[in-house]
Order: C-alpha cells, then structure tokens, then sequence
C-alpha cells in the first residue's frame, strides 16, 4: 500500500476511538467525516486516497468485531478451533478466547457481589485435543482482568456450575469449556456464576465488550500468565455429592454404603468426560459396572459421537446391556449435561420417552407438578403427563428457555419440579434447576432401587409401557441462501409469514398452537404474563385438523436455528401418510405460494416428499 499521509494516520485514530466510545454508532459516525454535500468545500481537502483507508479501517474494525459476535451461540460461546472441517475456517482463535474470558471476568466483576475482593473463577474441559491451548487463553484472559483462576482440569459442565456452590470451593464463577456432542474440531466456552447458567443476553453483553477489545487489540493474543493457575481436584468432591444423594435417598436397610449391590450398569460414555460416573460413584456404590464401553477420554471421538440422541451411541449400548443382563445402560454427551438410558430389555430412553420417564418419577414425589418441555413433544406425553395428575406446559425449543421457563413459573406461585428438552437437557428444581445428565440418571437409579426394595421384578422402562408414542414423525431442514449477514432477518421474514398464513386461514384446517393453560400463546413463542422472555429464536406450532372428524391429527413447528442459517420443520401425525400430507400441503400452499422459497433451499422437503410418495 502507498505510504499514509498524517491526515489519514488521524482519521483512523479518530474513527477507532469513536468505535470503542460507542461501537453502534460508528457507521453514522465516520460518515460525518464525508462531504455533507458537493458544495461542502472546506471537507474536501481530505483525500480521496485517506478516505479509502479510512473505509478499509473501519470494515476492518467492523469484522473483527463481528468474528466475536458470531461465535455467540445462544447461551453459549462456540466456533471452529481445528481446521478439518470442510468449508470451515478457524473462528474460536486463542485471541478470541482470551478477550471472552477477560469480559466474563469484568462482567463477573461488575455484576457479582464478592467479599473477599478478589473473583476466583474455576475452569473445566471436556477431552478435546484444542482444549490445552485455548486453557492457556482463558488463564491469560482471566489474569487481564484481575480474576484469580482453578484449573479443575478434566470436568463436566454441571460440576463447573456446582464448583460454585460446593464447599470448601465456592468460587464466585466457572468456565466450561466444550461443544458438547459437536465435532472434534468445535469447542466453545459454558458460562456459570454462583446464580446458575447465564442468559443468552447476558452472554451478548460479554461478547460485545469482548469484541471491541478484539478489535481494537493490535496484540490478538498474550498467552504470559503472570501467577499460574491453582490446579484443584473438584470432580472427587462432585463424585463424593452424588454419591451421598444415592445413598441417603436409597436410605438401604441392609447396606447403606454400597446401595447399588446387586445391581449391575453399562455407562457409555464416548471418550469424553462422563467416565468418572463409572468408576468414582456407581463402582464405590457396590454396582457392577463389567461391559460399559469408551470410559476414556480422547478428544477424536474414535468411536461414535458422544450424544444421546445418536444412533449407534444408543444401539451399542443395548447390545452391551442385553449382552451382560444389565440392569440399565447410561449414555451421556461429552460434557455430561445430557443423558439417556437403555433399560433392562433393551429399550432406548430418550428424547419424549426420557421426559416421560422423569415425569413419572417427579410427579410420584411432587403431585400436581407443571412439567415444561420444549414444543417438539407429541401428544402423546401431553396425555401421559396430564393422566398422572402433572400439568404440561409447552414452550420454545431450547434448553435455556425450557430451564429459565421453569424457573419463571415457579417464581409466579406455579409450582414447576422438571424442565426437559427432547435433546435430553434436563433440570429439575431440587438440583438449582441445572441441566445435569449425571443428576438425571441418579434420580432414575434411586427409582431403580427403590422398586426392588418395593418387590417389583419389573425394570425401569416398566414405568412408561403407556406411553403412546406418535406414529409418524419427521425432521426437515432448509437452509437459507443469502449473505451470512442476512440470514438471521431471511429466518424470521420466512416464520412470521408462516404464522400469517395460518392466522388469515391460507392453511386450511391448521390453527396456531398453545399449551392451553394460558401461559404462553401465539405457538410457544409469546409470554402471555407480565414479565415476558426475550426471543433468542423465532418459532411456531401449528397443529393441523382432520377436515372430516374435526379432531387434531398432527403438527408442525416451524423454527429458526440459533446455531446455523437455516430452518428446521419438525412434525408429527398420529395418522398414516400424515407427515406427508403435511409436507405436501407445507411446500405447496405456503412455501411456494407466498413465494418463500425463493430464498430457501427445500430440496430437503422435495426429499422427503419424493421418498414417501
């Protein structure tokens, strides 16, 4: 580039120390500095050579703000650390971690109250080969700001939020660093303080300091920690909690130390975090643990994804529990906050299934309990939950909101036991209303015991044999196409009109849904109480009526995806050829009538529709 005359050298300047006072407004800002008009002669001494470095400045400046933002996800912080996926570039740099970390220290900072002066914030990982290196990030970002750091080393993100609470610990906040069950070449930061999970606002807030320090950084990364991090053993004292829950609540006549004795379980654990679950509570319990399957961890994931909800994570271990004669197999994801099980038989536990499993054992102990689920679940559990004498609210998909949904409702005199996604997220009030797989399955185990202390001979999975389960359902994506920038407004032009369609009656036969009992309305998206929530995410349900018997046979949610630019379409029928018929009917009078689908690829919809037909 040519050399910079001192003039340019101070627009920059002055452009970048407008962007730090108010990053907003920057746009509007800098074209102050442009002629207001062409008769403006005293602005055009500038020239048009500082100009242009000005506008390379500024975009500069603007994308690398926009980097940080982008690695958001909902509540959460991930991004791409590894090359190897194809068509991704790198995003969660060690540069961008360390300024994440250090605005989460300044945030905890400001919003926290703290005795001692000083905020100790601990830090744990799943088994990811990046997660050494981002560590360093973390430590050095969290030393920038002040904070003092626990290395916990190998963990679960539910002990990164208990490590909050537990004694001797207590640290004012936690880190975890993970992307779940995502692959290998994910990672990503979990946010806790000693008041749970943060919100997705909440995380906007550090992203957004975060990234005008980023951008304004002409050093991207220092990994100099000046004072090293504590290391500190959490997850014995966590393995130590879980098994005193077991023990007292089993409460055994006989042997109240090893409750578990005669009882033998299969833990999947993928090569990632939940191994501990084995060896440090269920075998110190007295269980028999022989046949459990990929307890060690290692960041590749050579075996299968670690994800209740994937298939060959489920079918492995049936075929290890039928094998052995378990009593019940455990799978978790990589970093533990999602469960599902297998019981005796051989059956798979997860998704409406795992909800309704939980439902039972939560209303048995609390009668009458709301139970809130996302808004993909069938009718089906709706009727299983109601006939047990719970109440069922259905909201927006997405654990936080399912979570923070729970919490609201219990805060308005509604007395709310369990929060569950279909994903496998799962929190339950007498547990801080964290998502925790772990906790999930040492309820299922208590009940376990309990039966057979009971004198019943039947297995855990005997407790939803009612269970009447959907016939069809289905899961379509769309992705749409445009600019990543446009994306986000694409989504939501594409589901408001799908909302007006059905509200000015285009779609015959099909009526926005709610959860009947008036706290949430217009499809699960709009809080009908004083204090509504903020949408991370836009989505309906529509629930679509037989034209002859009037009665409702199927439905269709229709959401935003907080994690990618596309749109997914869930569905369920209790008919035959139902999904399709709703499919059909979706793409030909609404997608294709309102002209939708021109911005959005429906070849998965064609798909589907092509194979059913």
């Amino acid at each position: 580039m040519a050399s910079t005359s001192t003039s340019s050298l101070v627009s920059s300047k002055t452009i970048i120390s407008l962007f730090l006072s108010s990053p907003r407004t920057v746009k509007s800002s800098f074209l102050s500095f442009a002629p207001a008009s062409p008769s403006s002669k005293p602005l055009r001494t500038r020239s048009s050579n500082a100009t242009k470095i000005d506008e390379v400045t500024n975009n500069s400046l603007d994308e690398d703000m926009n980097q940080i933002r982008r690695l958001q996800n909902g509540s959460d912080v991930r991004g791409v650390a590894l090359e190897g996926e194809k068509g991704r570039t790198v995003t969660l740099t060690p540069a961008a971690v360390e300024a994440i970390a250090e605005s989460f220290g300044e945030w905890v900072a400001a919003t926290e109250s703290n005795v001692n002066g000083v905020i100790r914030v601990s830090l744990g990982r799943d088994p990811r080969v990046s997660g050494g290196k981002l560590s360093t990030a973390v430590f050095a970002g969290l030393a920038r700001a002040g904070c003092l750091a626990f290395d916990m080393g190998l963990a679960t993100t539910p002990a990164c939020f208990m490590s909050t609470l537990l004694s001797p610990f207590e640290y004012d906040a936690s880190i975890m660093m993970t992307a779940s069950h995502l692959p290998y070449t994910r990672n990503g930061l979990k946010f806790f303080t000693k008041r749970g999970g943060l919100t997705s606002p909440e995380v906007e807030k550090i992203c957004d300091l975060a990234a005008r320090k980023y951008a304004n950084r002409q050093t991207k990364v220092s990994t100099l920690i000046r004072t090293r991090p504590e290391q500190v053993d959490f997850m014995s004292a966590y393995s130590k909690h879980l098994r005193e829950i077991i023990k007292e609540r089993i409460n055994h006549p006989e042997h109240y130390d090893t409750p578990l004795k005669g009882f033998q379980a299969i833990v999947n654990a993928g090569n990632g975090s939940g191994g501990f679950f084995t060896w440090d509570v269920l075998d110190k319990l007295g269980a028999d643990t022989f046949g459990s399957l990929y307890l060690n961890p290692d960041g590749m994931f050579p075996n299968h994804i670690p994800n209740p909800e994937d298939k060959t994570a489920m079918s492995r271990t049936r075929a290890a529990v039928l094998e052995n004669s378990a009593d019940l197999g455990v799978v978790f994801d990589t970093d533990v906050d999602r469960s599902g099980v297998v019981d005796n038989r051989g059956n798979p536990i997860n998704g409406d299934k795992l909800i309704a499993l939980m439902s039972a054992i939560v209303l048995k102990e609390h009668p009458g309990s709301t139970i809130v689920t996302d808004a993909r679940t069938s009718m089906g559990l709706t009727r299983f939950i109601t006939e047990r004498g719970g109440r069922h609210c259905l909201y927006r998909v997405g654990y936080r909101n399912v979570i923070d949904k729970g919490v609201e409702l219990n805060k308005d005199g509604i007395e709310t036991h369990l929060m569950m996604e279909t994903s496998g997220h799962g929190a339950v009030k007498e547990n801080h209303f964290l998502d925790d797989g772990a906790y999930m399955v040492v309820k299922i185990i208590i009940e376990m015991v309990r039966m057979r202390l009971a004198g019943s001979k039947e297995g855990i999975g005997s407790l939803i044999e009612d269970l009447e389960e959907p016939l069809e359902s289905a899961e379509l994506r769309m992705n749409i196409l445009s600019e990543p920038r446009d994306a986000k407004a694409k989504g939501i032009e594409a589901i408001e009109t799908f909302r007006q369609y059905i509200e000015e009656g285009k779609l015959e036969g099909w009526e926005l849904d709610s959860c009947g009992e008036c706290w949430v309305s217009e499809g699960c998206l709009v809080d009908s109480n004083d204090h509504p929530s903020a949408i991370d995410a836009h989505m309906y349900r529509a629930k679509v009526m037989d034209k002859k018997s009037g009665e409702e046979y199927g439905w269709v949610h229709m959401r935003q995806s907080i994690h990618n630019p596309n749109i997914a379409l869930n569905m369920q029928s209790v008919l035959p050829g139902g999904c399709l018929s709703m499919t059909s009917l979706f793409r030909d009078r609404f997608l294709e009538a309102s002209g939708i689908a021109r911005f959005l690829d429906i070849s998965d919809i064609d798909d589907y529709i092509g194979s059913q037909s």
